[in-house]
């Protein structure tokens, strides 16, 4: 038998593990093409028939106000009211500065409305949110079920209370940057929120020119949203809007639209369905009643998975506020997102000096 050195095993196994680690970042890159894809999660024909029953069921509330003598010339009509709905599957670590942000104000000029996925055990933060959990289902990031849980705040938001006129949508990692009689008098009263013919515009970002359309696009399958939604049409935009009354009603009677947007898709990791189905809508149906920017600040340098920048304490102090107030449209961001649980003392502590300090 051939003897083998000791020298030669080690550098063999040398060779092997050396082999090994080079071929780490190829894994890395090849492994989203050779692995199975992540399966989305279904929405199951019950829930889909649960929602267009509580859909139609809004819709035609607001119907029967709109005939009512609740808005007839001559009467006294109380104040419209904004809606704020947070869609969460965490609990809602800032609650304690929404709720001062609330006791700022009467409440009879707000409402409050929760979705959080029943599988993540919220807890009712008590206060200004004490039993404002609406009928929740499952959710999940990168899948038409955020879809669904927006259209669902706002039907239980249009049956709750028909003086409901704005809709916020909030996560779980958003703070106001304003006060509330800020915000309402910005959204009602204000000159500079005034459009022409279109007294109420929806603040919501739509956007045409992004680089990552086309493969969103297809992720589904090539032309699989045709002829609904041609390319030119398909919009994308942050998933957090404030919309009005009428454009709410549009998306709880769209059918057409929504039997694309609910297609699952082939290419998951180019699956963004709640970025792209609300702007994609309203771009399509009144762009004109739009403003095409949102009021949520989301800063996106340093994104990960396509995550925005979350900050943390050592970046919160009230030069902060002061620089995410800022918007390019001349009109100041209303909230922020998104901040770890652990900012909260920092921003209790400068709530009235700084964050409600107009």
């Amino acid at each position: 038998m051939p003897h083998i050195h000791f020298s030669q095993i080690f550098q063999s196994q040398f060779i092997l593990t050396f082999s090994l680690l080079l071929s780490l970042p190829f894994l890395f890159i090849l492994a989203p093409r050779i692995l199975p894809p992540r399966r989305q999660l279904p929405i199951s024909l019950p829930d889909e028939l649960d929602d267009l029953a509580l859909f139609n069921r809004a819709v035609a509330s607001a119907t029967n106000v709109r005939s009512s003598s609740f808005f007839r010339l001559g009467s006294t009509n109380p104040k419209f009211k904004i809606a704020f709905m947070f869609l969460t599957n965490s609990d809602l670590h800032f609650a304690p500065l929404w709720e001062r942000f609330f006791n700022n104000t009467g409440k009879d000029l707000y409402n409050i409305y929760i979705h959080a996925d029943p599988l993540s055990n919220v807890k009712d933060p008590g206060g200004v949110f004490k039993d404002r959990f609406i009928p929740s289902k499952r959710t999940e990031r990168s899948s038409a079920t955020l879809i669904s849980a927006a259209r669902r705040l706002l039907a239980r938001a249009i049956l709750d209370d028909s003086l409901n006129f704005y809709f916020a949508l909030i996560s779980q990692h958003c703070i106001p940057l304003h006060s509330f009689e800020y915000v309402y008098r910005s959204l009602f009263h204000t000159h500079s929120f005034s459009w022409g013919p279109v007294k109420y515009r929806s603040f919501i970002e739509i956007l045409s020119n992004e680089s990552t359309l086309h493969d969103r696009y297809n992720a589904r399958g090539k032309n699989v949203m045709m002829p609904e939604v041609p390319f030119s049409e398909f919009r994308v935009g942050s998933q957090f809007f404030l919309l009005t009354k009428k454009h709410a009603l549009l998306v709880l009677r769209d059918r057409k639209l929504w039997r694309k947007f609910k297609l699952p898709c082939i290419n998951i990791y180019s699956c963004y369905p709640e970025e792209h189905y609300f702007p994609t809508l309203l771009s399509m149906e009144d762009l004109k009643g739009c403003t095409e920017f949102t009021l949520m600040r989301v800063n996106w340098t340093d994104s990960v998975n396509g995550h925005p920048h979350t900050y943390k304490p050592p970046e919160v102090s009230p030069q902060l506020i002061y620089e995410l107030r800022k918007s390019n449209f001349t009109y100041d961001y209303m909230f922020a997102r998104k901040f770890s649980p652990d900012c909260l003392s920092l921003f209790m502590d400068m709530a009235d000096s700084v964050v409600f300090e107009d």
